[in-house]
């Protein structure tokens, strides 16, 4: 004969997963950036750029050969109370343009270098002298040989180890083919009155 209790329905009870058991993250929503290793979320560069001001559509209004010319044009602006701030200069057709200034010999190298230690010099020994007993033209002088010494012997240094593989002076620009002014659409038409007036004035007419 069994007893009442042990026909009576038991509830199943759940089983608890270990402490150390790894857990299973939940799937990340559409659209959205899944944690990193250390749990933090990536953070997009159009997420942090910009000041969040909208900006509205822009309006070429003028288009010049140089750089010039289209600062002049926007001083016009400026000049006639123009909000210049919704303005921008925008330069097309980006090339870089590397003139060369002379073949680079050793002793122009060391010449170079000695001009620019003794600029180092001048400023050392101007820091100096305000702060020295002795006479501050012969510490000025003193830092100024040295550092021209130095500077021409690391300057022929320098130029020796290149080899012969960059046996000239360049200077490099960046320029552009056009420069153009853009105005924000609100006041196009305003800033297209006041440049054109200032192309009036500058043919001579009357």
């Amino acid at each position: 004969m069994t007893s009442p209790a042990n026909d009576a329905p038991t509830t199943p009870v759940p089983a608890t997963a270990p402490d150390d058991a790894p857990t299973t993250p939940a799937p990340a929503a559409a659209g959205a950036i899944p944690p990193g290793p250390a749990g933090g979320v990536p953070v997009l560069p159009a997420q942090t750029t910009g000041t969040g001001i909208a900006t509205g559509p822009t309006v070429v209004v003028g288009s010049y050969p140089d750089y010039a010319l289209a600062q002049q044009a926007v001083d016009h602006l400026s000049d006639n109370r123009f909000p210049v701030q919704r303005t921008s200069i925008v330069g097309t057709d980006l090339r870089l343009v590397e003139n060369v200034l002379g073949r680079l010999t050793i002793g122009r190298a060391s010449g170079a270098g000695a001009a620019s230690g003794a600029w180092l010099g001048l400023l050392i020994g101007l820091f100096f002298g305000i702060f020295s007993d002795s006479s501050w033209i012969s510490v000025l002088l003193t830092t100024v040989v040295f550092g021209a010494i130095w500077g021409a012997i690391f300057g022929a240094i320098a130029h020796a180890m290149t080899g012969g593989r960059r046996d000239f002076t360049s200077r490099s620009s960046l320029q552009a083919a056009t420069y153009e002014v853009h105005a924000d659409a609100e006041v196009a038409d305003e800033a297209r009155t006041l440049l054109i007036s200032l192309n009036w004035r500058s043919s001579g007419a009357e």
